[in-house]
């Protein structure tokens, strides 16, 4: 990367898109999450190892999410990717995890890997948003592109982390993937049940004694190229309780750790060879002016990654919930199934003429 590259990569301005909603006209940047309840309306990248970035914007309007423009994005080639943990490093992971299982230390614990690909240097994230509105639509699509702050992700999230209107909070946790629901197993809704159960009891550390209920729980959602389990777990936050005391006793995401949570992440720690950073975090937004906000899991998301050479990187993080009922193997071909679809709309391989997108 030239110079000057590395400059205009720079100079792109600082936006968040959330669906139709666009922010722009950057104002400030704060890693303290107690900024989410003073006023404004902020954009939130918050990645798996705990480190949050929170964007105050000037500006905020409706408008479409733009059509792609050709040669807009240069994705890599579809062969360019190499993954974190291969088949076989994979597949001992899971056998490790039922091990761990098998001891009593975890019910549940959630393996992933991240995809790696080289990226042209002028590569802006925005212009990804276009294609992955069109070939993977998403209820909680986000796109935050703040360069200088090291900030450029894109996400097709399926997965609501939490959503707050006023004191009600909401989380949706996935568990349970298929390419139909024919494929949906017994250990699927387990594995569901087990998670709707520790994001309760994250959700019920900050929330009024009794205010905390499950109205939906594993509800078959379709989404582009699979199917999920979904549930929701609903409660209304406690006097003095805002974003922080929230984030702090959500996360990270119960869907993409475990159960008990701090074991699992003590496992996952042992075995995953990359960080994941923006994957499995949280991606949204929150106006502080109105008391809303809504994050995604950060699940389905890419990010680019630049280094102090100049060189980029294209990052991609998939994964599976691991249980006792896991085969190594099928746990595997899952990781592969949640990624082809997205993969292939980076690397401009994906067509959706004459689909019927589901």
């Amino acid at each position: 990367m030239t110079r000057h590259t590395l400059d205009h990569v720079l100079d792109l301005p600082p936006l968040a898109r959330f669906g139709t909603r666009v922010a722009t006209g950057l104002l400030d940047v704060t890693s303290d999450p107690e900024a989410l309840d003073t006023a404004g309306f902020w954009a939130v990248c918050a990645d798996f190892e705990g480190r949050p970035v929170c964007a105050r914007f000037a500006d905020v309007r409706e408008e479409p999410v733009p059509a792609p423009v050709p040669g807009a994005w240069r994705g890599p080639s579809a062969g360019d990717w190499t993954s974190s943990l291969d088949r076989v490093a994979y597949t001992a992971g899971v056998r490790r995890i039922r091990e761990h299982i098998a001891a009593g230390e975890v019910y549940q614990a959630n393996l992933c890997r991240v995809l790696t690909a080289p990226v042209a240097a002028e590569a802006d994230v925005d212009a990804l948003t276009a294609l992955l509105a069109r070939g993977n639509p998403a209820p909680y699509a986000g796109t935050i592109r703040l360069p200088a702050h090291g900030i450029e992700t894109a996400t097709a999230s399926p997965e609501l982390f939490l959503r707050r209107d006023g004191r009600v909070v909401e989380s949706g946790p996935i568990k349970g993937t298929g390419r139909t629901e024919a494929d949906l197993l017994e250990k699927d809704y387990a594995e569901n049940v087990m998670i709707v159960d520790l994001v309760r009891n994250d959700l019920g550390q900050v929330c009024a004694t009794g205010s905390v209920s499950v109205p939906d729980l594993c509800a078959v959602e379709k989404h582009p190229g699979l199917v999920h389990l979904v549930s929701t777990v609903r409660g209304e936050l406690r006097d003095g309780a805002g974003w922080p005391e929230l984030l702090g006793s959500a996360f990270p995401p119960g869907s993409v750790t475990g159960a008990p949570k701090s074991s699992a992440l003590r496992i996952i720690d042992a075995l995953e060879t990359a960080p994941r950073g923006p994957y499995c975090g949280g991606i949204g937004w929150v106006d502080a002016d109105r008391g809303t906000g809504e994050l995604a899991v950060g699940i389905r998301t890419f990010w680019i990654d630049r280094a102090p050479s100049g060189a980029a990187v294209l990052r991609f993080g998939t994964g599976a919930g691991i249980t006792w009922g896991s085969d190594p193997d099928a746990e595997w071909e899952e990781t592969e199934l949640k990624a082809s679809r997205l993969l292939a709309i980076a690397s401009g391989t994906h067509e959706t003429k004459g689909e019927g997108l589901t």
